[in-house]
C-alpha cells in the first residue's frame, strides 16, 4: 500500500452557517490529495495530460463521521492499496489536529486517450512506481 498525507487548513469561506466545512468541499480536497500522492511519486497530473492522458472520476463515495471545523488543520491521507490497470482506485482518510477520523471515501479514475475519450492501460510509470510499494 502506498500512503501519502497532504494538510489543508479550513477557511471561513469553507464553512456554512453551522461553521462545519461545507460538504461540496471535500471532492476538492480530495483532488488535492490525488494530485500530491502522484507528485510525491514523480508523477505529474500536467505531464500525463500533455501526453494524451486523462483521468475522469468514474466513482466518488463518501462518509462523514465528524464535522471539520473553521480553521481546522485536516490531514487528508490518500492511500493506493493495488495496482492500477486501466482504473486506479484511492482511498481517503481525513483527521484533525487530534488525529480524530472525521470524513472517510474513495475514488475509481479511469486512465483514458484525449483523443479518442477511450479507456487505456495505466502508464507503466506509474504502475512501476506504486509497485515498489504495493505487492500483489
Amino acid at each position: 500500500m502506498f500512503t501519502h498525507d497532504t494538510q489543508i487548513r479550513i477557511r471561513y469561506s469553507e464553512t456554512d452557517q453551522m461553521g462545519y466545512c461545507y460538504y461540496g468541499n471535500y471532492a476538492q480536497f480530495f483532488e488535492i490529495g490525488r494530485v500530491e500522492t502522484l507528485r510525491s511519486l514523480g508523477v505529474s497530473y500536467k505531464e500525463l495530460e500533455q501526453n494524451g492522458i486523462l483521468l475522469p472520476v468514474l466513482n466518488y463515495e463518501v462518509r462523514f463521521i465528524k464535522p471539520a471545523l473553521y480553521d481546522d488543520l485536516l490531514t487528508i491521507r490518500t492511500l493506493v492499496k493495488k495496482i492500477p490497470r486501466a482504473r486506479v482506485d484511492f482511498d481517503y482518510e481525513v483527521y484533525n489536529e487530534n488525529n480524530t477520523l472525521l470524513t472517510t471515501a474513495h475514488t475509481t479514475l479511469v486512465f483514458i486517450s484525449a483523443e479518442n475519450k477511450k479507456p487505456i492501460p495505466a502508464p507503466e510509470e506509474i504502475v512501476r512506481k506504486l509497485s515498489l510499494y504495493i505487492k500483489e
